[in-house]
C-alpha cells in the first residue's frame, strides 16, 4: 500500500509525539484506525453541498475543513491535534458543544503554530504575537465557545479531559493568505515562493524531511539574480545586512535552534543547492522592511543512499542518521 506524502508526515509527527509523551494515552484500536482512515481520506475535499464531519481521535492530525468531534470513553490526559492547511492558507478553530470540567483540571487549548518536543513553530523571533497571545485557553475564556486563527498554515489544539462521555466539537476553516510566511510544507517535494513586502519580518519554510534545496530565483534589496553561485556563497556574516535568506538543518522545528547551513545576502551568478540531511530543513528569509524581497526555490527528497551514515566535519552532511 503507498502512503502519500500526509500520512508520511502524520508517521512523523507520531514518532515525534511520542518521545513528548502524548502517545501513551492512544489506544491501539485507535491508532490502527486513524492511520487507515488518513490513507482513505487523505486528499477528500469537502463540496459546497457537502460538510465533512468525523471523530477526534486524542492523537490526531487533520488537513480537511469540516467538523470533528471528541468524546472520551475514558480518562484521556495528554491529547494533541495537528492541523496543517496548503502554504497559502491560515485556519480558523472554533469549539463548540464542549462538555468538560475545568474545575476538575480538565482543558482545550488552541496554539497558533505547532510544538513538538517542547520546541514551537514558528519559533519566538519569527512569530508575530507574544508567545502568550497564541495561546486560546477554552477554561478562561467568558465566552461560550471559543474561536483562534492561526498566522500560518499550521494550528494546534490541546486537551485534556478525566471523565467519560465528556467532550467538545471543533470546526476548522481555512482562509486565504495573499502573503504566506512560516509555512510547514505536506510534502518533501516541490517548489515555492516567499515574499516579503516592505514588511520587517522573518519567514521559514520548514520541510520535515531530509532534502536537496535548489534556490532559483533571489531578489533582495536591489540585488536580483536569477542563477545563484556554489561557489560564492556567504557561509556567515550576511545577518549585518537586514535583508538575507538562510538555509538551515536540525532535528527539531524552532529555527533559532536550527543549524544555519548557508547565508545569501547578494547577486550570485551560477546556481545555489544544499543537500540537508535532517528531521527539518528550512529556508528562511529575513527582512528589513525596506525592500520588497523574494526567494524561489525547489526541494526534493534525498535517497536512501545520500543520507549521512556518521557526523562528518563537512555542511553538507552534519546531522545524523538514528
Amino acid at each position: 500500500m503507498s502512503v502519500s506524502p500526509r500520512t508520511q508526515l502524520f508517521l512523523f509527527l507520531i514518532s515525534l509525539s511520542s518521545r513528548m509523551g502524548l502517545s501513551r494515552s492512544i489506544e491501539d484500536n485507535d491508532a490502527s484506525d486513524g492511520l487507515y482512515s488518513l490513507l482513505s481520506l487523505d486528499q477528500k475535499r469537502e463540496s459546497e453541498d457537502f460538510i465533512f464531519r468525523r471523530p477526534l481521535r486524542c492523537l490526531d492530525m487533520l488537513a480537511t475543513e469540516g467538523y470533528f468531534t471528541f468524546t472520551a470513553s475514558q480518562p484521556q490526559l495528554a491529547c494533541a491535534a495537528f492541523i496543517i492547511a496548503e502554504p497559502s492558507e491560515v485556519i480558523s478553530l472554533e469549539l463548540s458543544d464542549v462538555s468538560i470540567n475545568c474545575g476538575a483540571g480538565d482543558f482545550i487549548k488552541m496554539f497558533d503554530g505547532w510544538v513538538l518536543k517542547g520546541e514551537k513553530f514558528p519559533s519566538r523571533q519569527d512569530h508575530p504575537l507574544p508567545l502568550h497571545q497564541r495561546y486560546t485557553d477554552y477554561c478562561s475564556s467568558t465566552a461560550p465557545g471559543a474561536v483562534s486563527r492561526s498566522s500560518q498554515n499550521v494550528a494546534m489544539i490541546f486537551f485534556r479531559i478525566h471523565s467519560p462521555d465528556s467532550g467538545f466539537t471543533l470546526a476548522v476553516k481555512k482562509l486565504h493568505n495573499p502573503f504566506p510566511c512560516n509555512i510547514m510544507s505536506q510534502s518533501p517535494e516541490g517548489s515555492f515562493t516567499m515574499v516579503m513586502p516592505h514588511q520587517r519580518r522573518n519567514c521559514s519554510f520548514s520541510i520535515i524531511y531530509p532534502v536537496e534545496i535548489r534556490l532559483t530565483e533571489l531578489s533582495l534589496g536591489q540585488a536580483k539574480s536569477n542563477e545563484l553561485s556554489p561557489q560564492r556563497q556567504v557561509w556567515s556574516g550576511c545577518s549585518g545586512s537586514g535583508d538575507y535568506v538562510e538555509l538551515l538543518g536540525g532535528n527539531g522545528v524552532d529555527t533559532s535552534k536550527m543549524f544555519p547551513v548557508a547565508d545569501l545576502c547578494f547577486s550570485l551568478s551560477g546556481l545555489a543547492q544544499m543537500k540537508i540531511g535532517c528531521d527539518n530543513s528550512v529556508v528562511r528569509l529575513v527582512s528589513s522592511g525596506n525592500y520588497i524581497n523574494r526567494v524561489s526555490f525547489q526541494y526534493r527528497l534525498l535517497e536512501q543512499h545520500e543520507l549521512p551514515k556518521t557526523r562528518e566535519n563537512s555542511l553538507d552532511n552534519y546531522c545524523s542518521v538514528e
